[in-house]
């Protein structure tokens, strides 16, 4: 498994001109990449937001988080974003992500394992709360101590064990299918509508990219 991207990469991988490439990035790499005719594809969570913020320019988005960011229904930046743990444990999530938060207790209020003014609610504490602070642990201990009531909520936290939506994972695979029908059907090289700037940003990430 590949490490979490980070500045400079997209630009160290769009040198050795790939078809088509999936980063959570930078804008400038991103909009780089395209300018050499490489297709951009993004979903799940960092990549979702870049997608929605760059599909105008050429960008390819893919599953529902993409689609609230581009549709203006999610607008934080950290409704993806998760603690990992250290490289050896192949960078274990060590906290929740609010996507899978809202998608779980939206399912849970749709099946009636939860009355929808409880869902809104605990989606709220979610969304409170510091990613690097944010689980289900934190969520459902704030709702107690916040006088939410315990049985509705002891009913939850047991749904939750069968029940419990990843919608991170759920997008990540979609984003890879149309990637896989792309390369089936060939790969023409990209063709943008802007020009690309050379501004200070890439200029960082260039240099980022050969320590």
């Amino acid at each position: 498994m590949a490490p979490p991207v980070k500045q400079g990469e997209v630009y160290r991988a769009a040198l050795t001109c790939p078809a088509i490439i999936g980063p959570t990035v930078w804008h400038k790499e991103i909009l780089w990449a395209m300018a050499q005719g490489i297709h951009v594809y993004g979903g799940a969570s960092i990549g979702a937001l870049r997608a929605a913020e760059l599909h105008r320019f050429g960008m390819t988005g893919a599953g529902r988080v993409f689609a609230d960011y581009r549709d203006g229904i999610l607008t934080d930046d950290d409704e993806g974003a998760v603690l990992h743990g250290p490289e050896e444990l192949v960078y274990p999530a060590v906290t929740e992500a609010m996507v899978n938060i809202r998608a779980t207790f939206e399912q849970a209020r749709a099946e009636g394992a939860v009355p929808g003014w409880l869902a809104f609610r605990l989606i709220e504490i979610g969304e409170a709360l510091f990613y690097k602070e944010r689980s289900w642990e934190t969520v459902f201990r704030l709702a107690a101590v916040g006088g939410l009531p315990p049985g509705p909520l002891a009913d939850l936290v047991a749904w939750l064990r069968i029940r419990q939506v990843d919608q991170k994972r759920i997008d990540a695979v979609e984003t890879v299918e149309p990637v896989r029908a792309h390369f089936a059907t060939g790969v023409m090289p990209l063709t943008v509508s802007y020009r690309f700037q050379d501004t200070g940003h890439h200029k960082a990430a260039a240099r980022q990219a050969t320590i």
